[in-house]
């Protein structure tokens, strides 16, 4: 019987949490699963019980202990958890929630936005004006809830407030607190100029923990709950991005990590702080390092769309073989049809909430199937174009990328991915890659390793996608095609808007 730690990692995502017990090679030997909901009060508005974070997770773990024999109980050594990222609630000192949590998709506070995002606080921050970091979100809560803001004893993000369920203490890690807006990202730490635009006081914010340090022991009482025989060590997580590289092993700045998910989020870890246009800039859970992040809406979500609404309505948007292999069976380019892909507005590279998608190039001969090949194509053009930026940025070609995410499982996508981005792609094995990551930052601080060391062991890499030299190239003439689109059709959007 191995004498080996074993670690506990919680992914608490946006409608469900993931728990994981994994041993020091990254071998998962128990899982549990729990969903929750979220609401849409209103149009831009989604909001969730923070409540449900703390009962998922409870759910999730208790599961995953559940499967454990005694002598494998007591071997859990650490637990460190990844969170949804901009996500926050306003709470009682003792945790009960007095409003609904804010989630990272409320779109919310636009004008504020377009008030208070200015160079300097994209300086500061290191995130681009967006609707997505918290601090616009809070100064809008200060515009029209101020009694509440006011009042709240915390505001607390996902990690700060599952810390305290779980230990009794108001405390975060850096590389979790960074995603509210509010840092001084350079010095990984808050910053008074931000907290006073988005109306929050210092005492209303939880203590700060470097990441992969032990911010506090878990109480005896919730460990019971759990099924553990004793208290363990909680260990400051990063945010489910960040993780998600760790979990591929991503961790030299030449090694990307890309998860084609519902939306497409791509990134290299950085050892000094840089900010810029195409990529916002996240703390890493690499202590004292960063991520460096490009972020595109519409992934998965407008493949999945396109099924849905166009596809065979027999499978209700899942996946469809036919279709993959009618559009396999055509030329890159789709028969001169060229996609925008911006259903959800558009981050990376243009950070526009005007912005909508478009299909340009109609003939005859287009049916579903070039539709659909335009669709991943310009997803990928994109995804391309952004990591070219990234890599110029810097100044540090990428060797390799590690891929992940549901759209993954498509071979077409996978390929149409390798040759627009020019960079080999390598699958990752295990399906939840961000609790991977978090796993080996609860093993480094459980074996007092590093958590470079940790997550390169705990990797589960597999097939590898090479790009092919002549697509690589016919892509290159097709994307300087589609990156025009946007450039001419912004005003067009605006007029849009205001109709």
């Amino acid at each position: 019987m191995s004498d080996s730690p074993l670690v506990l990692a919680v992914d608490s995502s946006t409608t469900g949490t993931k728990a994981l017990v994994v041993e020091a090679d990254g071998t998962v030997v128990a899982r549990g699963r729990a969903e929750f909901g979220m609401a849409n009060p209103r149009k831009d508005h989604y909001e969730q019980d923070a409540a449900d974070w703390v009962t998922a997770a409870d759910t999730a773990i208790g599961e995953a202990v559940a499967a454990l024999d005694d002598a494998d109980r007591h071997r859990v050594a650490a637990l460190c958890v990844t969170p949804q990222r901009q996500t926050f609630v306003l709470c009682d000192a003792d945790g009960t929630p007095r409003r609904p949590a804010i989630l990272w998709l409320d779109g919310r506070a636009a004008d504020q936005v377009a008030r208070l995002g200015t160079d300097r606080v994209h300086q500061l921050s290191g995130m681009v004006p967006d609707v997505t970091p918290s601090l616009y979100k809070l100064a809008w809560l200060a515009e029209h809830e101020s009694d509440a803001l006011a009042a709240a004893e915390r505001v607390a993000g996902v990690h700060a407030y599952l810390t305290h369920a779980f230990t009794g203490e108001w405390l975060d890690s850096r590389a979790t607190a960074d995603s509210l807006g509010l840092f001084d990202m350079a010095a990984l730490d808050w910053a008074p100029e931000l907290l006073d635009a988005a109306g929050v006081r210092p005492d209303q914010l939880p203590g700060l923990v470097d990441a992969a340090a032990v911010m506090a022991p878990v109480k005896p009482d919730v460990a019971r709950r759990w099924g553990l025989p004793g208290p363990i060590p909680m260990v400051a997580g990063c945010g489910d991005g960040q993780a998600a590289g760790l979990g591929a092993a991503a961790t030299r700045p030449d090694e990307g990590y890309l998860n084609l998910g519902t939306a497409v989020v791509a990134g290299v870890h950085a050892e000094a702080y840089r900010h810029g246009a195409v990529y916002r800039t996240d703390a890493a859970g690499l202590p004292g390092q960063y991520v460096l992040e490009v972020v595109q809406n519409s992934g998965a979500y407008l493949a999945g769309w396109f099924r849905t609404e166009l596809g065979d309505p027999a499978l209700h948007g899942a996946p469809d073989p036919a279709l993959e292999a009618a559009a396999s069976a055509l030329p890159a380019g789709a028969d001169g049809l060229l996609t925008l892909p911006y259903w959800n507005a558009v981050q990376s590279p243009h950070w526009d909430p005007r912005a909508r998608g478009a299909m340009v190039g109609f003939a005859g001969n287009h049916g579903r199937a070039a539709m659909y090949r335009s669709v991943l194509e310009g997803i990928c053009l994109e995804t391309g174009r952004n990591l070219r930026a990234l890599a110029e940025a810097t100044g540090t070609p990428l060797s390799s990328i590690r891929i992940m995410g549901g759209g993954q499982r498509s071979e077409l996508w996978r390929t149409i991915m390798a040759n627009c981005v020019g960079v080999p792609l390598v699958a990752c094995t295990e399906a939840e890659v961000s609790a991977l990551g978090a796993a080996a930052m609860a093993m480094a601080a459980a074996t007092d390793a590093d958590v470079a060391s940790c997550a390169r062991a705990m990797g589960r890499l597999g097939e590898v996608t090479e790009p092919d030299p002549a697509l690589v190239a016919r892509y290159a003439e097709i994307g300087a095609v589609q990156g025009e689109l946007y450039d001419r059709l912004r005003d067009v959007f605006g007029r849009l808007d205001a109709l």
